[in-house]
């Protein structure tokens, strides 16, 4: 499939069919390659299939509710099918591409076994078409990502590394680290990719230090 990003927020629904999932995290811009196996959610492929390919990503309130319908984040992100196989027994193996972000306006009463609700995609604007120029303090970084990654015996070519954008290098370290469900949506709601990246130096140095790493970096 050839992926085309909504030029502004006018092209994107009112409504959207809900995936709550805890502690799985999709920014703008991003690839998240998803399983689907339950069958409300394999009636939402099929559904989004129909309807543009979006699926709202969002995460439970409590990450241990199992009740059929959990409390809900206000925000999620809305993602486009960018790729899907389907199994012989029904499964789904997709990739979604992170449009948007959204917040939800109130949620529908649906005859679908899958979620749905209003939302409204006012003040994300900057998601569809962001060209901001990410800052990091990469002498910072650097120092407590070597510890994280060791002491999570992370295998990495640091000099490949080096070469990464600021704005891939928050994506990537924001959708990959293990941050705890809470954390995630902390980054997924930073007003600019700039703030997402101080809120990763920090969450790293926090780990490093419960873990009893060496990193001596003062928190700012």
């Amino acid at each position: 499939m050839t992926e085309r990003r909504a030029a502004s927020s006018q092209e994107l629904p009112s409504s959207i069919g809900l995936f709550p999932l805890p502690g799985i995290l999709l920014l703008p811009g991003a690839n998240l390659p998803l399983h689907i196996f339950e069958p409300r959610y394999r009636d939402l492929v099929r559904d989004a299939l129909g309807r543009g390919r979006l699926i709202g990503m969002i995460q439970p309130l409590d990450p241990e509710d199992r009740s059929p319908a959990p409390a809900l984040y206000p925000v999620g992100c809305v993602g486009r099918m960018t790729s899907f196989r389907e199994t012989e027994d029904g499964r789904f193996y997709i990739s979604l591409t992170g449009v948007s972000r959204f917040r939800i306006v109130r949620e529908l009463a649906a005859d679908t076994l899958y979620r749905q609700a209003d939302v409204s995609w006012a003040g994300f604007a900057k998601d569809l078409n962001d060209q901001e120029d990410v800052v990091i303090d990469r002498e910072q970084l650097m120092p407590v990502l070597r510890e994280f990654f060791r002491q999570h015996t992370v295998k990495v070519d640091w000099d490949a590394l080096a070469q990464v954008p600021n704005h891939a290098l928050v994506r990537s370290l924001a959708m990959t680290c293990p941050f705890a469900p809470r954390e995630r949506q902390a980054l997924l709601e930073a007003a600019s990719w700039t703030e997402r990246g101080t809120m990763i130096l920090t969450l790293l140095q926090m780990a490093v230090r419960q873990t009893g790493g060496s990193e001596k970096t003062v928190l700012q």
